[in-house]
């Protein structure tokens, strides 16, 4: 009996976090509902649930009118009411609840670990984001999402700074943004695949390039120390590197540097022995599952070192699945996990695999990963629509 209920716990315990992110969190705020006036949980008209305080702060000050954040449909912040199958939750798992913040407030309390610190964006501010990247220079955050402009610009304090990019068919718009990156002199590249195109626009959002014809499906793209950009192509499984005179708008040359890549999308360089990461999709024959491997280049393109879900599943009892890579400062390769979700380092490419979590708290599904100047991590969560910083904590 013992026995059981000590194998039950962690089937609980992860049982009682998806309730708390899926079911007990206002995605508008991303504050957990409760019975204060505040945050009790309130049913729109058109079904979707926020917190009171959401309410108040979509409707329109006079008319009361407000537009769900979610579906879009017009409702009137008068019409609301409780939402009391939240409400007999929370009655239910109360003790619970009122135990897991603490439990997740432990776990980072080693010295060394990932905190996270505070998080920015939030819906309608982003809208199913995509792709993440830093200004070298300026150290401002540059978001790519599904909302009317496609670029948005972040300053260090996580306030909207700048946005660009009309979601629109003419040439200089963009239609489906999967990924960004900045250049060393703070040109914005964007990978667009709903024309299968490339876009350069200066720090301001000038169009000064736009790349097409030449990929399937462009998908990650990054920087390198040299200041050229890779690009993976989902759909032909290559990966290239483009040689551009940013200022003048001019392609000077494209080299493939690798072929034979299967569904490769996202891509990262380390700015300090110059290797390159992808991270491909393979589909599983016969099953329909699709699994995913890192491939580790030297900065000569030889395959240094690679790992997948399978051989990651070694050694973890959870299946990974990777949706994101980068490097630290030190030239360890992070990836993304949305199955854990979590964020994990995999150690240095010649010593491949040693996997060590980073982030197993916080997250719903990271898309996108980087590290600040200061060593900062951020992550950006796709289904809470934020950009999450995680500090270590020495405390």
């Amino acid at each position: 009996m013992g026995a059981e209920a000590s194998g039950s716990r962690p089937e609980l315990q992860e049982l009682m976090r998806e309730a708390e992110i899926s079911l007990l969190e206002c995605k508008v705020c991303f504050e957990r509902f409760g019975h204060r006036q505040q945050r009790r949980p309130r049913n729109l008209s058109c079904g979707h649930v926020v917190c009171l305080a959401c309410v108040a702060a979509l409707a329109h000050p006079r008319t009361l009118a407000l537009e769900c954040p979610f579906c879009r449909r017009a409702c009137r912040g008068c019409d609301t009411s409780d939402c009391l199958p939240v409400l007999h939750l929370i009655e239910l798992l109360g003790s619970a609840l009122r135990q897991s913040p603490a439990a997740h407030r432990a776990a980072p309390s080693a010295p060394g670990a990932l905190t996270c610190h505070h998080a920015f964006g939030g819906w309608g501010t982003l809208v199913n984001p995509t792709g993440l990247a830093l200004c070298p220079k300026t150290g401002r955050v540059v978001v790519v999402h599904d909302g009317k402009r496609r670029v948005k610009i972040f300053d260090s304090g996580g306030g909207c700074a700048h946005q660009f990019g009309e979601k629109g068919d003419a040439a200089q718009d963009i239609r489906y943004p999967v990924d960004v990156t900045v250049t060393n002199d703070c040109h914005v590249v964007v990978t667009d695949a709903g024309d299968r195109s490339i876009k350069v626009f200066d720090f301001f959002g000038q169009i000064k390039l736009v790349i097409g014809g030449q990929f399937s499906l462009p998908w990650g793209v990054e920087t390198t120390p040299q200041n050229g950009i890779v690009v993976t192509d989902a759909e032909v499984g290559s990966l290239h590197l483009l040689d551009v005179d940013f200022p003048e708008g001019v392609l000077r040359r494209t080299e493939r540097l690798q072929a034979h890549l299967c569904n490769p999308r996202g891509v990262a360089v380390s700015w300090l022995t110059g290797a390159i990461a992808v991270l491909e999709h393979p589909l599983a024959l016969g099953s329909g599952v699709c699994s995913t491997r890192v491939k580790v280049f030297s900065s000569s393109m030889q395959l240094v070192s690679q790992v997948d879900t399978f051989g990651l599943s070694l050694y973890f009892p959870s299946k990974i699945t990777a949706s994101a890579v980068t490097f630290d400062h030190q030239g360890n390769v992070i990836v993304a996990d949305t199955s854990g979700p979590a964020v994990l380092c995999l150690g240095k490419p010649e010593e491949f695999p040693v996997p060590k979590p980073m982030v197993t708290h916080g997250l719903s599904h990271p898309v996108a990963l980087t590290f600040t100047k200061e060593n900062s991590l951020l992550v950006l969560d796709t289904a809470s629509h934020s950009i999450k910083v995680y500090k270590v904590d020495w405390g």
